[in-house]
């Protein structure tokens, strides 16, 4: 029989994660907007793409801000360097009488995926969720994208069958509103 080393008196500490989350801050509209870019592009849907650091920041961070952002960052050769996103805003349930959290888009970029930043975003806001006290946090993900829907159910996420999305936009927009 071997000797066993004795118990350490240090505590296990596990390795920090090579990413780090925060809060969206202005110098990151930019970084946002591209990745927002790369996720109109991988949904083939560029031609509907029209952000902008200007027409994007105001919401973010003007005086009355609709939306926020948390990203994630690396470190690279140039410093630290946003990978990923994930922007929300608050939204209201009547059955429930209380806020919700509702996730327009998340994005990571293909290089990072896989390293845990797409579970720490949904984490992060699921906590963000519950400190609010909202009922519920919500998401849609395009019928297509397997991955990403079973990436949801193991986290915990149920894909609501009976629900679609009502959309108008632009043009019909203006119409819809002028009946």
């Amino acid at each position: 029989m071997e000797p066993q080393s004795p118990p350490s008196d240090t505590p296990h500490t596990p390795a920090a994660p090579p990413f780090r989350l925060r809060p969206a801050e202005p110098r990151d509209v930019a970084a946002i907007v591209g990745l927002i870019a790369e996720l109109a592009a991988f949904e083939e849907l560029t031609h509907l793409m029209r952000a902008t650091p200007e027409t994007l920041a105001p919401h973010l961070f003007g005086p009355r801000p609709v939306a926020e952002a948390v990203v994630a960052e690396v470190d690279g050769a140039d410093g630290p360097g946003v990978v990923a996103f994930a922007l929300f805003f608050t939204n209201f349930s009547t059955f429930l009488a209380q806020p919700g959290l509702y996730l327009e888009d998340l994005y990571v970029q293909p290089a990072h995926r896989g390293s845990g930043i797409g579970r720490a975003l949904l984490s992060h806001l699921g906590a963000l969720a519950v400190e609010r006290g909202c009922g519920r946090f919500e998401w849609s993900v395009l019928d297509w994208n397997e991955n990403a829907i079973r990436f949801y159910e193991r986290m915990g996420a149920t894909v609501m069958p009976d629900w679609r999305i009502c959309r108008v936009t632009g043009p019909a927009l203006a119409a819809f509103a002028a009946r």
